[in-house]
């Protein structure tokens, strides 16, 4: 499978509905620069550093994805428990 590579987010379409999006999501990614470029702009609030204990061969697994996907693993893991956290909160309504 061919993954096609977003540069600026004027390249992502309106989805009518989740299965919509989770449909591009599988042949697109987005450019490394381009999502970067986001969580800079997200982390130019304030923000607090924690500690965190974590099984290593977890954490090498978590590295390894992350490669795989041209992100940073502790980015990876920031946008992992964003998108959870959204979720609780719609499932709270």
């Amino acid at each position: 499978m061919n993954i096609e590579v977003v540069n600026r987010w004027e390249e992502i379409p309106a989805f009518a509905c989740e299965h919509d999006e989770a449909k591009f999501w599988q042949t697109h990614r987005l450019d490394s620069r381009l999502l970067s470029q986001s969580l800079l702009t997200a982390d130019q609030s304030e923000s607090t550093t924690i500690s965190l204990r974590m099984d290593p061969r977890m954490l090498a697994r978590i590295k390894r994805l992350a490669r795989s996907r041209y992100l940073g693993y502790q980015s990876m893991i920031k946008q992992w428990i964003a998108e959870r956290l959204e979720a609780e909160l719609r499932g709270q309504r």
